[in-house]
């Protein structure tokens, strides 16, 4: 970044240069540019998102990247109104600031329903994104990279390609209405060619219009379109940088073991073993347990094993069960959200015939396969940190705070990441880096988990449980009562920011309270379990298992009333682009067919993070067990920027919906989380992995992501198609206790 920009100007979103208009609120005091110090005299970096310099075009992307795509996608925004190819820039992240907030993260905050597009709604989502840009939320998650970026990162490039015809018209002495943009170069009448990099100078002077005009879709040469990944090529050579690949001069290497039972520190250890190793070179006091400094990460690794401890006590119940006591009893406590309530439940379910069943799922771990790591480097007043992170900011704030420091002597390097799914948005590994980083101060330090680390010390799915009451009438859903209880992932991850607040938890009835489906008594109620294992994100959040919730119960309801359950659910829609996901899944997986014995069908459906998918899943009778042969997805993000990544992120959530559906469970005995490694929390291999279809459609009124919106109707899908194979209504996951996959 320093390197580029010792010769270079920067051009950017008037979203952020100009202030940006939400709803009714004029947000004009941008943040300031966080390029701007680090350039030299005669240098201008006007905004943060479009450098040009005399060797080359770099866009800067404020997301992090960790598998989703988001670095072509977001730069493909910029160079579509820029008139550049894509093979033509540089592609770098952006440093944390502020000036890079997701004003879309939060977007769910305002508590209105996703097909909700009324003024008024809209209103309320421009007070979160007001809110998002005060908190500087610099954040990737919540699939909400695209839809923040959309407007923004086409801003950009439309204000630079306009600055730099401006530039041409200067220089040339002539209209600049004379002048176009193409291929990268500003192009005169008769053909002459000024390349960008040849503008820099004068385009430096020249103020960034505040409203570009945008080009209309229909001359779209890059969005829309299936682009080849712009990480491709060092990814498949291995020359990617992720955090563990950073290597700096004289680095030492150290991992950490922390206390088992979560959330608590040690009564003493012994570190005798492992200091008389010949390639330790310290063990020292971190959060909660210690870390052991070596030569390299394995004898690191290895001497860790020989520090004996004396750990406190688990401050929550010490097994599964009494965990699932204590969220149960949550219901007998009154309602943390009451955030659907249709109709009068009590009074259409009182003389009528009773549907009801109770679920569960447990606990779950992130796994990414990169372990969680960072590298710190205090030295001179100024803390450098390395990592894999959804949340710079966040990083900036620890190390200030660990360190002593202000805020602008913390530089955050944002590497690719090994998958994130949430878990990357916590920083405490960071935290440990910098502590050990702190007692060696001038030697760069790099900081890695084990697997067992990894996987024990996690801010986990919730374990969660759900009661259901429903009734039909005529054949249709008179009453549907569902309430769900689980720990608060949002009260827990504000704690962990330092922040003590007493809010709902939106998460816990997440988007089964909002759901399309036209019910005229409908209840959607969430109770807030104590604190147990600690809690956070995990993809798609309170989506993921409470669709498996929501479409277990509605195809309980389906196989009472005898019904088709695609045309069951049809009957319940109102939601235009709903309905078409629908239809088009089915069309895709020719429902109605008939299937021999030993093959079921499953259907589900959900609409999470405002982006709605149907799941058709097809399994088969082995004699080893149930195989899953093929899933069917349709799904409709609204504008649909790049196809081919959406189908590979609409398989990606299936896979990891499915792995969680079959095999995902954290269990604890004696307050200590029993799987530690993929030996016994396996994920779904090559060889169980189904054919996967996705069809792609752009019927809903706004762009939505589509990182996880793929994960929430998996399991339900499943298990739905279990019971169709077998008549075996399996209402607790993962589903390899109940029954044998291959």
């Amino acid at each position: 970044m320093g390197k580029i920009l010792r010769r270079s100007f920067l051009i950017g979103s008037t979203a952020v240069a100009g202030g940006v208009a939400i709803g009714y609120w004029q947000v004009s005091k941008p943040y300031p540019n966080p390029l701007k110090k680090m350039v030299k005299d005669g240098e201008a970096a006007l905004t943060p998102y479009v450098i040009v310099a005399r060797d080359g075009v770099t866009i800067i992307v404020p997301r992090s990247e960790m598998g989703q795509g988001v670095r072509t996608t977001l730069a493909a925004l910029v160079a579509e109104e820029l008139e550049i190819e894509l093979n033509d820039v540089n592609v770098i992240s952006g440093p944390a600031s502020k000036a890079y907030y997701n004003g879309a993260a939060l977007e769910e905050a305002a508590g209105k329903r996703a097909t909700d597009i009324s003024p008024s709604a809209e209103r309320m989502r421009g007070v979160v994104r007001v809110v998002s840009k005060l908190m500087g939320n610099q954040i990737t998650g919540g699939s909400s990279s695209v839809k923040d970026a959309y407007e923004r990162m086409r801003y950009a490039g439309a204000a630079a390609r306009i600055v730099l015809i401006k530039a041409a018209a200067k220089k040339l002495q002539v209209s600049e209405k004379t002048l176009k943009a193409a291929n990268g170069a500003v192009v005169t009448q008769d053909g002459t060619r000024i390349p960008y990099t040849e503008l820099s100078e004068l385009a430096a002077s020249i103020t960034p219009p505040k409203k570009p005009t945008l080009k209309p879709r229909s001359e779209w040469r890059l969005v829309g379109k299936s682009l080849d990944r712009i990480d491709m090529v060092e990814k498949c050579t291995g020359t990617a940088q992720f955090g563990v690949d950073v290597r700096l001069k004289d680095m030492v290497f150290a991992t950490v073991r922390v206390n088992p039972r979560l959330g608590v520190g040690i009564k003493s250890f012994d570190a005798s073993r492992a200091e008389a190793r010949p390639e330790v070179l310290k063990v020292l006091p971190v959060d909660n347990g210690v870390a052991v400094v070596a030569t390299n990460t394995w004898y690191a690794f290895r001497a860790s094993e020989e520090i004996d401890f004396d750990w406190d006590d688990a401050p929550y119940p010490p097994t599964t069960a009494q965990m699932i006591d204590g969220v149960n009893a949550a219901f007998d406590t009154k309602p943390d959200s009451e955030l659907r309530d249709d109709g009068d439940v009590d009074e259409a379910l009182e003389g009528s015939e009773i549907i009801e069943a109770s679920y569960g799922v447990p606990y779950l771990a992130h796994t990414c396969m990169e372990p969680m790591n960072a590298t710190a480097l205090l030295q001179d007043g100024r803390l450098d940190i390395w990592t894999g992170t959804q949340a710079p900011i966040r990083c900036v704030g620890v190390g200030a705070e660990i360190c002593g420091l202000k805020e602008d002597q913390v530089h955050v390097h944002t590497t690719y990441l090994g998958g994130g799914f949430g878990r990357r948005g916590e920083t405490d590994y960071v935290a440990q880096a910098v502590q050990v980083a702190k007692a060696m101060k001038g030697t760069p330090v790099k900081l890695t988990w084990t697997r067992e680390e990894d996987t024990c010390h996690d801010m986990y799915r919730p374990l969660a449980l759900a009661k259901f009451r429903g009734s039909l009438t005529d054949g249709k859903i008179n009453a549907f009562d569902l309430r769900i209880a689980s720990s608060s992932a949002v009260i827990d991850a504000f704690s962990r920011q330092g922040m003590d607040v007493n809010i709902a938890d939106p998460t816990i009835v997440q988007n089964a309270w909002d759901n399309p489906y036209t019910i005229e008594n409908y209840r959607v109620y969430g109770y807030r379990a104590p604190k147990m294992l600690p809690v956070g994100y995990w993809r798609s959040v309170g989506a993921s298992q409470n669709a498996f919730f929501q479409e277990s119960a509605t195809d309980e309801m389906v196989q009472s009333a005898g019904a088709d359950p695609v045309e069951f659910r049809l009957n319940m829609l109102d939601h235009e682009p709903s309905r078409k996901v629908i239809e088009k899944v089915a069309q895709m997986a020719n429902w109605g067919t008939q299937l021999s014995s030993d093959h079921g069908r499953g259907f589900a459906f959900f609409l999470s993070f405002g982006v709605p998918v149907a799941q058709i899943i097809d399994v088969v009778r082995t004699d080893n067990g149930i195989k899953i042969e093929h899933v069917y997805a349709a799904c409709d993000v609204g504008v649909a920027l790049d196809p081919r990544n959406i189908e590979a992120q609409i398989q990606s959530g299936i896979i990891y919906g499915l792995t969680a559906a079959i095999t995902g469970e954290i269990t604890v005995d004696d307050g200590v989380v029993n799987e530690t490694n993929f030996h016994n929390y396996d994920a779904l291999r090559m060889y169980q992995t189904p054919a996967i279809d996705v069809g792609i459609l752009e019927h809903g009124t706004k762009i939505h992501g589509i990182g996880e919106p793929g994960t929430p109707p998996a399991a339900p899908a499943l298990a739905n198609a279990v019971f169709d194979l077998t008549g075996e209504r399996i209402r607790q996951l993962p589903l390899r206790n109940s029954i044998k996959f291959v």
